[in-house]
């Protein structure tokens, strides 16, 4: 079996090898080509996709459930990046320019984001481009940000949910960091301007995430506070892993079940 979260390439090579493939999915938006079986939040209507709902699966919750639960902070990260916690800070990822699903309005209040918040002196953002060329653009259109450290790009890896964690709010245009900071009870605010999918509106209605629709929201719906981060407790809840796991199993167990009565 090839089993995956999200690649559309897999399920091609899968198909070539002749196994079966297995896609877990959160985003009923995205275009790919029908994997054997999918694997979905409870949240996504089984109605919003074009596959056989009988190949198709649900766990309870959102795939940040899996790993967020074990988080443990470390506030060195603070001092890795040069900040000393009395700015504000804001975590901010860029919207996927190259993505199928890419909105340019996305990009139009990423840059509304950097104008407006590149204005305030006690102001820490740290950016997390998404490839090379983006960074490039980036240096190249605030560089008078990044040489007073007021835009701060990592230059190594860091622990994403580290940095949710210790950061004001996050702003982003990629559905992973959104819901991870959702996940992290870190308040976080969307410019991602593609088709809202199912877990995007369950958390915005629950009030777990904002959704920036214009310029003007940025000053009307972000709330500029400095959060203090309480002590984190450890929740350990295998809720989520379990169902993903055992559906998997499941359907190993029916493939070698199969094999058994074909031989």
């Amino acid at each position: 079996m090839a089993l995956s979260h999200g690649s559309r390439s897999q399920i091609i090579a899968a198909k070539l090898c002749g196994i079966p493939s297995l896609m877990i999915s959160d985003y009923e938006f995205s275009q790919f080509i029908s994997p054997t079986w999918l694997i979905l939040p409870e949240i996504v209507s089984k109605e919003s996709i074009k596959l056989d709902k009988r190949r198709i699966f649900k766990y309870p919750g959102i795939k940040e459930d899996v790993y967020v639960p074990t988080f443990s902070p470390d506030p060195s990260i603070l001092e890795e990046l040069g900040i000393d916690g009395k700015d504000l800070i804001i975590a901010i990822r860029p919207p996927a320019t190259e993505a199928h699903y890419f909105n340019p309005e996305s990009e139009v209040l990423f840059n509304a984001v950097m104008d407006y918040f590149g204005q305030k002196e006690d102001v820490r953002m740290i950016l997390l481009p998404r490839n090379r060329n983006q960074e490039i653009s980036i240096k190249k259109n605030w560089p008078e940000l990044i040489s007073k450290h007021r835009v701060i790009i990592p230059d190594h890896v860091i622990d994403g949910l580290n940095l949710i964690w210790h950061s004001d709010f996050v702003i982003s245009g990629g559905g992973t960091m959104n819901r991870e900071a959702a996940a992290l009870g870190v308040p976080v605010y969307s410019i991602f301007r593609g088709k809202i999918g199912a877990v995007d509106r369950y958390l915005s209605d629950n009030g777990k995430l904002t959704l920036l629709e214009s310029a003007e929201d940025i000053d009307k719906k972000i709330s500029t506070l400095k959060r203090v981060p309480a002590q984190r407790v450890m929740i350990h809840s295998n809720r989520t892993l379990n169902s993903i796991v055992g559906t998997i199993i499941s359907l190993m167990d029916g493939r070698r079940n199969q094999g058994k009565r074909i031989q």
